[in-house]
C-alpha cells in the first residue's frame, strides 16, 4: 500500500512541478518569480521522475550562470548536467571554488553539493575533499551545514549521497544512517533537528540517503510523504504548515520515485 500511494503521489507532484514553469523558462513559487535555485531543483525533480525538462529551462539556467552563490552554482551545474551537459563556463566556476583544505566553497554544505555537482557532471572528486567532509562528521554520526554548528538531518543525508557517490563505504555511512534513523518520528516522517517534528523535505532527504547507501528506506516514510499531498498536487511542508510548495514538492519528488543524487 505504501508503494502504491507513493507512486500516485509522485504523479501528482510531477504534474504540479511541471506546472510551475514560467514564460521566461524558469520555475517559480505561486505568486513569485523565477530563480536559479528553484529552476535547478525543479529540473532535477522532473528528470528524476523520468520526464524531459523543457529546453527553455536549460536556456534559463545557461543565461543566469553569473552572480550565483556556491550552492546555486552547484545546483545549476547538476541541472545542466542532466539536460545536455554542464557548460564549460559553469564547470570552470565550480572548480574555482576549490580550496586548499579540500573544501568547495565556504561551508561544509557547499562542499557536499560541490561533490554531488562534480559527480553529476561525470567528474571525479579529489581525495582531499572526501577527507575534508569525513572529518566534519560529529560523534553522533551526523553532519552540519558548517563547522562549529550542530548536525542536522538534511545535511547528513546530503553528505551520505555525496560520499557514496565518491565511492566511500563503511563506518562513515553506517554512523550517518544511524543518526538519520534516530530522526524518524512516530508518524513515519523525519525531523530536521531533535524535537522539531517531522517535515517533508527532511523525510525525502533521508529516503534518498538510505537509497544512496544501498539500504532500505522505511516504508512509513513513503506513506508520510503521500499523506502530505494537497489537492493541487503539491506537498505540504508538514502536517501543520503548507509553505513554499514548489521547493518542498520538487525536493521530495526524487525520493518518491526512489532516485538518490546524483541521478543515474
Amino acid at each position: 500500500m505504501g508503494l502504491k500511494l507513493a507512486v500516485l503521489a509522485a504523479a501528482s507532484v510531477l504534474s504540479f512541478v511541471q506546472g510551475r514553469a514560467q514564460p521566461d523558462g524558469g520555475y517559480a513559487e505561486p505568486g513569485g518569480h523565477s530563480t536559479v535555485g528553484l529552476t535547478a531543483t525543479a529540473v532535477l525533480a522532473i528528470r528524476a521522475a523520468g520526464a524531459q525538462a523543457p529546453d527553455a529551462a536549460r536556456a534559463y539556467l545557461t543565461a543566469h550562470e553569473t552572480g550565483l552563490t556556491a550552492t546555486e552554482l552547484e545546483l545549476a551545474t547538476m541541472a545542466e548536467a542532466v539536460t545536455g551537459g554542464a557548460s564549460p563556463a559553469l564547470l570552470a566556476s565550480l572548480h574555482a571554488l576549490d580550496r586548499p583544505t579540500g573544501a568547495i566553497g565556504p561551508t561544509v554544505n557547499s562542499t557536499i553539493w560541490g561533490m554531488l555537482a562534480l559527480r553529476q557532471a561525470g567528474q571525479p572528486v579529489d581525495a582531499v575533499t572526501v577527507r575534508y567532509v569525513e572529518k566534519t562528521q560529529a560523534r553522533s554520526g551526523g553532519f552540519a551545514w558548517a563547522t562549529g554548528v550542530p548536525p542536522d538531518n538534511d545535511d547528513t543525508a546530503a553528505a551520505v549521497e555525496a560520499l557514496a557517490a565518491a565511492g566511500v563505504r563503511g563506518s562513515v555511512l553506517t554512523r550517518a544512517l544511524a543518526y538519520l534513523r534516530a530522526r524518524e518520528t512516530k508518524d513515519g516522517g523525519f525531523e530536521l533537528q531533535p524535537g522539531s517534528g517531522s517535515n517533508v523535505q527532511s523525510t525525502a532527504w533521508s529516503i534518498q540517503a538510505f537509497l544512496a547507501a544501498g539500504a532500505k528506506p522505511p516504508a512509513a516514510a513513503f506513506r508520510y510523504l503521500a499523506r502530505m499531498t494537497r489537492a493541487d498536487g503539491s506537498l505540504r511542508y508538514s502536517a501543520r504548515y503548507a509553505t513554499t510548495p514548489l521547493w518542498v514538492s520538487a525536493q521530495a519528488l526524487p525520493a518518491l520515485v526512489r532516485r538518490p543524487f546524483p541521478l543515474r
